[in-house]
């Protein structure tokens, strides 16, 4: 296991293709919870839970191969609110519609406040730029949800939900792939 450092060096932290397969898990599950908002709305709030589990735990995954508690902070932070949003969704059928419109919201807002600091770090300008900008759709996307909570519908939520993965997983491979100055020899 690595040692822990307080460091703001996001590009040499892990290997290009952990980042990319975080970002291909993040791609597919915000596409896989897009395709699915057409469903009932009972399989969606199962299916949008599973896609968040899976999403974080690839997310608590990520922050092991980060370099310092200061980048891998964060990032525990977000897949554990993905994790316990997706799992509260599957485990407690009374609550699915309000707990769903209402937790998302802040989950969307807190997790795009914690990548605002993450997209900060990277060396390359153009993951940086991705990064960032997802965080600020995931902040504007929760404060739509909340501000039209509870009446706010789950194709609503669930389209949110997966354009929000679908930014932040394009932005990891864009990091993961971009070879850009700047970046350590590693990548």
């Amino acid at each position: 296991m690595a040692a822990f450092r307080f460091t703001s060096d996001e590009t040499a932290a892990e290997p290009v293709w952990v980042r990319a397969l975080l970002g291909g898990v993040l791609l597919l599950g915000g596409i896989f919870v897009l395709a699915d908002i057409m469903l009932v709305k009972t399989v969606s709030a199962l299916v949008i839970g599973g896609a968040a589990v899976v999403a974080g735990g690839f997310e608590l995954i990520h922050a092991f191969w980060t370099k310092g508690w200061a980048s891998a902070t964060p990032r525990i932070l977000l897949g554990f609110l993905y994790v316990v949003f997706g799992v509260v969704l599957l485990t407690q059928p009374a609550f699915r519609g309000v707990f769903l419109t209402y937790a998302l919201g802040f989950a969307l807002v807190l997790s795009g406040l914690v990548r605002l600091p993450v997209g900060f770090r990277l060396r390359t300008s153009i993951g940086r730029l991705l990064i960032m900008l997802s965080g600020v759709f995931g902040i504007v996307a929760g404060l739509i949800i909340l501000s039209g909570w509870p009446i706010s519908g789950i194709q609503v939520i669930g389209a949110l939900l997966a354009i929000d993965l679908i930014s932040q997983g394009i932005g990891w491979l864009v990091v993961a792939w971009w070879r850009g100055p700047g970046l350590s020899s590693a990548l």
